[in-house]
């Protein structure tokens, strides 16, 4: 008998008020993922309380900013998580809430499920630091976990990693989010850092189809001139294990596609 395929989704909201009053739940309850990862929340638990806490029957947990109607990230999830930490810094960045683990321990495995939400250095100078800052924090801490346990990191990483990953890289390469220590971060991160990058292994040569962002700018979606920002990363047995691919294009929830991956793994 083979192994359930496990059914993994990541998504940038752009707010969940937002993107649930563009019919996000009735998709998701359709779409039927085991978890879905989301970032940029934009809410605080007062206004999660009462109405978000659950979508299509999955269970969120959540890691929230400090500062109203800015960053936070989400887990909803069929299965009950065994532990679940919010944020990984201590400090600056957990502020921010960009961080939330789910982890499925069993006595044979040890499995983490994460949303992150990785800084966007694009309104200026000091954000771009803050990315810097960001990048450097949270590098070591995924390679200790990484001597720990499997995960898979579900992400807006804000960087498009190669020429293959945005329409527009020639006039793109000394803008954020494809900046070259940007880049260089990503290839450490895939390489010495031993994580893959799944949607990558799946489809090595995607061009347009690889896409799960579109500036609101001009006619952008509707041009396919897009960059690929939302990325499954894994540690190798974990990446082993995906299957099937998708990026959902057919409604349109926020500035982000979700990107789905089905991995063979039972929970």
């Amino acid at each position: 008998m083979g192994m359930s395929l496990f059914k993994l989704t990541s998504l940038n909201l752009n707010g969940i008020r937002s993107a649930t009053s563009k019919g996000l739940e009735t998709w998701l309850a359709t779409h039927a993922p085991d978890c879905i990862c989301v970032q940029e929340v934009k809410a605080q638990a007062p206004d999660v309380s009462g109405r978000f806490e659950e979508l299509a029957g999955l269970r969120g947990h959540f890691h929230f900013a400090e500062k109203k109607g800015y960053s936070g990230v989400a887990v909803y999830t069929r299965h009950e998580p065994s532990e679940v930490v919010t944020g990984f810094d201590g400090g600056e960045f957990d502020s921010e809430g960009r961080y939330v683990e789910l982890r499925f321990d069993t006595p044979a495995r040890k499995l983490s499920v994460i949303s992150v939400y990785f800084p966007s250095g694009s309104s200026g100078p000091e954000r771009q630091e803050a990315k810097y800052r960001f990048l450097d924090a949270i590098y070591p801490h995924l390679m200790a976990l990484k001597a720990q346990r499997e995960f898979v990191i579900c992400s807006d990483v804000n960087i498009a990693h190669t020429e293959k990953d945005l329409k527009n890289w020639k006039s793109n390469q000394k803008n954020s989010g494809f900046l070259p220590e940007e880049r260089a971060w990503m290839t450490r991160l895939l390489g010495e850092g031993g994580l893959v990058d799944v949607y990558r292994q799946l489809q090595p040569d995607a061009t347009d189809a690889c896409y799960t962002w579109w500036s609101n700018r001009g006619q952008a979606y509707a041009k396919n001139v897009g960059w690929r920002l939302d990325y499954h990363l894994a540690t190798p047995a974990l990446a082993a294990t995906a299957r099937t691919e998708s990026i959902y294009k057919g409604e349109k929830f926020s500035d982000h596609a979700p990107i789905t991956i089905e991995y063979e793994l039972g929970l």
